[in-house]
């Protein structure tokens, strides 16, 4: 059973990523978390069956995997090989929603191919997807991720790649940390509800300064300026009924004990997001 004003939370792995498999499911037991997002990379080392497994005798369910995408790689064949198996991994966990993170510029090429791109490529995985029940969720990244990580910068550039898919199979994902500077955000998630396109729903937040490198930027929710509390009416407005992720990058927060952070996130969205 979740946890008081736990019902929807879910802790991403990657926000307590010093805990292993055996380890994440340990805390969430004791602290009543009932669903975590996976990554591909210790799901694989786990073994796809045995991680399946493992959440599933916990009663723990797998809400998101990631990640899929990186459309824009030279070699465009192993891209979409990596996808099939993505897709085939997102299945084997249990979880319906393949978080993609789309791919930067091309080599040689501008935003404009970079996004023809990630068009092709959706064409040719979601009738790959909709045979295995698995959603593609295209994440759109903050602007400063454009050149070399997710050419898609916001909401409404994912929510026209995903159009020309039923949106059972290609939606989009909405993430604080990578929409809050964006005036039209709350318009956009209204579109993608009315649509059915919200298919995951994650929480970070915008501290400053920034680390050199920035990927590893995300704050503890509560820490920055993100209003949080406005994201979540905006997003159950738009009739998002499912899980909120709590998605976070961060050294200092890695460097301490697993179950603390997760204690602490746990209370955190209760503050600020609770059921």
């Amino acid at each position: 059973m979740a946890g008081p004003g736990l019902g929807r939370f879910s802790i991403n792995q990657m926000t307590v990523k010093q805990l292993d498999l055996p380890e994440l499911v340990a805390a969430c037991g004791e602290q009543g978390v009932t669903a975590v997002g996976l990554w591909r990379e210790p799901v694989r080392e786990y073994g796809v069956k045995a991680a399946h497994d493992l959440f599933a005798e916990a009663g723990i369910a797998v809400t998101s995997l990631c990640r899929g995408g990186f459309f824009t790689a030279p070699d465009r064949q192993a891209v979409l090989d990596d996808n099939r198996a993505a897709i085939d991994e997102a299945a084997g966990v249990g979880t319906d929603t393949l978080v993609l993170v789309s791919g930067g510029l091309p080599e040689g090429g501008g935003l404009v191919d970079a996004r023809a791109r990630i068009a092709e490529a959706l064409a040719e995985l979601a009738p790959y997807a909709a045979d295995r029940g698995v959603r593609l969720a295209i994440e759109p990244l903050h602007p400063m991720y454009a050149a070399d990580r997710c050419a898609v910068s916001t909401l409404g550039q994912a929510l026209d790649l995903a159009e020309p898919f039923d949106a059972a199979t290609v939606g989009v994902v909405v993430d604080t940390y990578h929409l809050w500077w964006d005036e039209r955000v709350d318009r956009q998630i209204a579109e993608a509800g009315a649509a059915g396109r919200i298919h995951c729903f994650q929480l970070a937040d915008w501290v400053t300064p920034l680390p050199a490198g920035v990927l590893t930027g995300r704050g503890q929710i509560g820490d920055g300026c993100i209003d949080m509390a406005h994201f979540r009416r905006v997003v159950d407005a738009a009739g998002y009924e499912g899980p909120i992720e709590v998605e976070i990058f961060n050294e200092a927060m890695w460097a301490r004990d697993g179950r603390e952070v997760l204690r602490e996130t746990a209370d955190r969205y209760r503050a600020v997001a609770a059921d």
